[in-house]
């Protein structure tokens, strides 16, 4: 008996080989076998598959997906005061990868839990930056890692109100988290981005998006082809 495929694994789940055998969205992908390499709390898998190439010929393939779920992150901003509200937190992968002490900013994120990603961003908002926010845009979706990483992130944005009485740290102490939460001038922002202070990717493209498209983007007159 397997935990997570015969018996429930220490999240309760079971049948977790079976998740991508039934995919038939692709007529060249053929699925041949699905095994689980670790379900200790996400769950690392080894697909086996048919591939048939662009001349016709198949392929026998291998590749290993790691499934965290899903998840939401959310650009929390001031467009009077032209500030957005980020978080400081450790992050051990980015430091075993040469960042200088794991240390990045980010926005404001977190998987979903079964949550719908609009409500998991609130809860998030409230949990890592101690504000509670209202209206929410919805940006885009994006697969942030697609060779290796199934999660599909939820990308929005929203104002917040700047208080006296804001906290500056956040977080859940259950969950080993330990934020600090940092406002900066948006233009701060960006030359935080060109300079690699601000090195996460989700940071980074709402950064941009507020930049062209977002609250901040140009305002003047777009200018006429000739």
């Amino acid at each position: 008996m397997t935990a997570g495929i015969d018996t429930p694994d220490r999240r309760g789940r079971t049948g977790l080989d079976r998740h991508g055998r039934d995919l038939t969205g692709n007529p060249r992908v053929r699925v041949q076998d699905v095994q689980v390499l670790s379900c200790d709390w996400y769950v690392l898998r080894r697909t086996t598959f048919d591939y048939q190439h662009s001349d016709g010929h198949w392929s026998r393939e291998q590749r290993e997906t790691y499934d965290r779920g899903d998840g939401a992150t959310v650009l929390l901003y001031d467009e009077q005061r032209r500030t957005v509200l980020l978080t400081r937190q450790f992050r051990l992968p980015a430091y075993v990868n040469g960042h200088p002490d794991g240390m990045l900013l980010e926005t404001a994120a977190g998987l979903l839990d079964g949550d719908d990603p609009e409500g998991a961003i609130r809860r998030e908002a409230a949990e890592e930056t101690g504000h509670t926010i209202g209206r929410v845009q919805h940006v885009f979706d994006v697969f942030m890692s697609p060779g290796s990483v199934t999660e599909r992130l939820h990308f929005f944005a929203a104002p917040y109100r700047s208080s006296p009485a804001a906290p500056h740290t956040a977080g859940l102490a259950e969950e080993g988290e330990d934020i600090t939460v940092v406002e900066l001038g948006f233009a701060a922002a960006l030359d935080m981005v060109r300079g690699g202070a601000i090195a996460d990717a989700k940071t980074i493209m709402l950064l941009q998006w507020a930049a062209l498209d977002g609250p901040f983007r140009p305002t003047g007159p777009t200018p006429q082809g000739g």
